[in-house]
């Protein structure tokens, strides 16, 4: 594909860079610190030269990448600026949407965070002695979407894609950390449940200090302090 092919493609063509890329950063294919070339990220993504340049300062922009002289492109590195910094955001985001949606959300909505969270719980129970990476893999998507679902309600876009980035970043961190385990299905399954008990009062404040309790805890264990 040569660049008046890509240029035609436009916003297409970009977000499917984008989306291979992130795919195969959250995949570990690359990995946080790591050098890259633009070869290497065609080779990656299937893409022409003409796309990963226009994927380039998108990645800086969001803190993805940087460009170092001689050397080419550096994953972005899980060092406790990250941790500081992504967990820091989540804490200014998370407490104001979380009131909202404390105020606002409906029954339905609770309802099926609720039992998301205790179907997992109570497989979690039966299998404790031989839990699957299917069950693993399950509880983190329902970790992940609680999160999500908050954000989300606000209806903002700004917000959301600020949000979806920082995610990136925190994944990032889970993979070299804290990534959900056996061993923490069910504390963090404990945590959000409290998370949703607090929304289910419809007290903004108690909502705010339980997802204030979960997220410092889970920057704790990305600290490695628990």
């Amino acid at each position: 594909m040569d660049e008046a092919t890509a240029g035609r493609d436009g916003p297409n063509l970009r977000e499917k860079a984008y989306d291979r890329f992130t795919h195969h950063l959250l995949a570990r294919d690359i990995r946080p610190g790591q050098f890259v070339s633009q070869r290497q990220l065609m080779e990656l993504t299937g893409l022409s030269l003409a796309a990963i340049r226009e994927l380039v300062p998108r990645l800086e922009s969001e803190g993805l990448i940087r460009t170092v002289p001689q050397r080419g492109m550096q994953i972005a590195h899980v060092d406790l600026n990250l941790i500081r910094d992504a967990f820091q955001f989540r804490l200014f985001m998370e407490r104001e949407a979380v009131a909202i949606f404390t105020a606002e959300a409906s029954d339905a909505a609770l309802a099926r965070l609720r039992q998301d969270h205790e179907s997992i719980v109570a497989e979690a129970a039966v299998h404790e002695e031989s839990i699957t990476p299917d069950l693993v893999a399950r509880a983190q998507a329902v970790d992940w979407d609680l999160h999500w679902t908050i954000i989300a309600f606000l209806g903002n876009a700004i917000i959301a894609d600020a949000y979806r980035v920082n995610s990136i970043k925190v994944r990032l961190i889970r993979q070299e950390q804290t990534l959900l385990s056996e061993a923490l299905i069910m504390p963090v399954m404990r945590e959000h449940l409290a998370v949703i008990e607090a929304i289910e009062t419809r007290d903004p404040a108690k909502a705010v200090a339980a997802i204030d309790a979960h997220i410092n805890s889970a920057r704790s264990r990305a600290l490695g302090l628990r």
